[in-house]
């Protein structure tokens, strides 16, 4: 696996940051989460994202723990750091520390809107980052307001996956300076990145210039639209280019006098509903299957799986916990990523403490007193001591 010997540092956080040690640990890396030293959790704060990772229940708040933590980080290759800017530099951690010691350690700093700036220290979730990156202005039907969609992209897109692109080109820098790095990543930097296609066409006459919901991408077009069959299923139309247009009205029994292309698109897309509500998902998916007419059925999480498509290509696995997941994505010929879930989709809370600090090189002993202190959280302490 390409991360293979990669040694991570999580600490505990929400979606961001978890997603980035999942994509770590799918492709080799060994993740360990930091957990309070605690068995109490919130709800809010499972990790629904923890497969592949370990987690040692650790207290900060002491400074016993942020020792542990500091000897921790000498021997680790990426610290993963959830926190609004100045938290890890109140307990002792922030990269000036910890990088003193280790030159070759890669600090990622995973916040909302960035580690500088009047925003930086303010809450926020996924739906003001991706407000103040523009892109939200853009979703939405045409007289509705912006609506978001859902928390995947600034979370997700702008957040995690961009963090774990900064890491790998660390990691690659790396090779050649021997130094490591502070990568910090703004999930309102990331979601604007992440629309840059959209940010650098909006001049283009013909895709842009209408209000929201009114242009070719956005729900705009009839051709470019999701629409119900008759067994409340939903397509997807995406007949976008000319020619595929051409086989969609063919697959429809329509010429191009009878559904223009370009012409009163609302009355067009009154028509198709219609015609759309006359069979059901699968008749549909009959008619269209193997056409280049860019029509595909709207798939829920549980019907994806089994589409033709993604049986052929295994995109989606079972876990050893018997959840259906997609698959670690993107595929390398020769060493790609795996899902690493164990019998848990994530570990408990110091579920694997006493086991990872031996490995860091604590004694018996100093675990022990660490665990009487409440230094230390670990779970199932009886089957360890």
């Amino acid at each position: 696996m390409p991360l293979r010997g990669i040694k991570v540092i999580e600490l505990a956080g929400l979606a961001p940051v978890p997603f980035c040690g999942m994509i770590l640990s799918n492709f080799g890396a060994s993740v360990v989460r930091v957990d309070r030293a605690s068995s109490e959790v919130p709800n809010i704060a499972i990790d629904f994202l923890g497969n592949g990772k370990r987690s040692v229940g650790l207290n900060l708040k002491s400074k016993e723990g942020t020792d542990i933590l500091k000897k921790m980080s000498q021997q680790s290759d990426v610290i993963l750091d959830p926190f609004r800017p100045g938290t890890m530099e109140k307990l002792g951690l922030g990269p000036d520390t910890l990088m003193l010691k280790n030159k070759r350690l890669i600090y990622a700093r995973l916040s909302g809107f960035g580690q500088t700036g009047p925003y930086a220290k303010m809450a926020g979730h996924d739906i003001n980052y991706v407000g103040l990156s523009g892109l939200l202005s853009l979703f939405g039907r045409h007289h509705e307001k912006p609506t978001p969609p859902v928390n995947l992209t600034a979370d997700f897109g702008g957040g995690g996956l961009t963090c774990a692109f900064g890491i790998v080109l660390a990691l690659l820098e790396r090779t050649r300076s021997n130094e490591g790095q502070v990568i910090d990543v703004s999930m309102v930097e990331g979601s604007a990145y992440l629309g840059s296609w959209l940010y650098r066409s909006q001049g283009l006459a013909g895709l842009w210039g209408q209000p929201r919901g009114k242009n070719l991408l956005d729900g705009g077009a009839h051709f470019y639209d999701t629409y119900e069959t008759r067994d409340g299923q939903f397509m997807a139309v995406g007949a976008l280019e000319p020619q595929f247009y051409a086989v969609l009205l063919e697959k429809l029994g329509l010429s191009g006098d009878d559904l223009p292309q370009f012409g009163d698109f609302e009355e067009s897309r009154s028509r198709l509903a219609k015609i759309f509500k006359e069979k059901t998902q699968d008749e549909w998916c009959t008619v269209f299957e193997g056409t280049d007419a860019c029509v595909t059925p709207v798939l829920s999480l549980e019907s994806a799986p089994l589409n033709p498509q993604n049986e052929a290509r295994c995109s989606f696995q079972k876990s050893k916990s018997g959840d259906i997941i997609p698959s670690p994505a993107p595929r390398l010929s020769r060493t790609p990523g795996c899902d690493r879930t164990a019998d848990k989709l994530s570990p408990a809370t110091g579920q694997n403490s006493i086991d990872i600090l031996l490995e860091y090189g604590f004694t018996t002993d100093q675990i022990q007193k660490y665990v009487q202190q409440g230094i230390i959280y670990q779970k199932d302490l009886s089957t360890k001591l």
